[in-house]
């Protein structure tokens, strides 16, 4: 069994994955399209505001309470990958990513929960 300090060393050491998630309404084929530096911690809030009917996206917490959770595919659709090279930024790179990702999925009115383009999340 591992020591509490051995558990908290693999945590501080664990790679944090950047790079751009979505959340599928399989009943309407909607979308809510989301970027971050710590990808997984906006995924698991967004679940979390949402099993508790608290998400701010009144739209998307409604179909979630009409179609419930079996409804909803939450998924990591691309990350970021790092790179030693000289004038590799993990930020731009995530931006671009975001733009394609956006101009791919167009995820807005009919097509999405996304209310702006800037779908950056902490």
């Amino acid at each position: 069994m591992k020591s509490k300090n051995d558990l908290k060393r693999e945590y501080k050491e664990r790679r944090v994955l950047a790079g751009i998630f979505r959340i599928t309404n399989l009943t309407s084929s909607k979308v809510l399209l989301g970027s971050s530096l710590n990808i997984e911690g906006p995924l698991n809030r967004h679940r979390f505001m949402l099993q508790t009917g608290m998400h701010p996206n009144k739209e998307l917490q409604e179909d979630w309470n009409e179609f419930g959770p079996d409804a909803f595919k939450f998924e990591i659709v691309e990350t970021v990958k790092p790179s030693d090279k000289p004038g590799f930024c993990l930020t731009d790179e995530l931006t671009l990513l975001e733009q394609i990702w956006i101009e791919d999925t167009e995820p807005f009115g009919e097509k999405g929960y996304n209310t702006s383009e800037n779908i950056r999340q902490a």
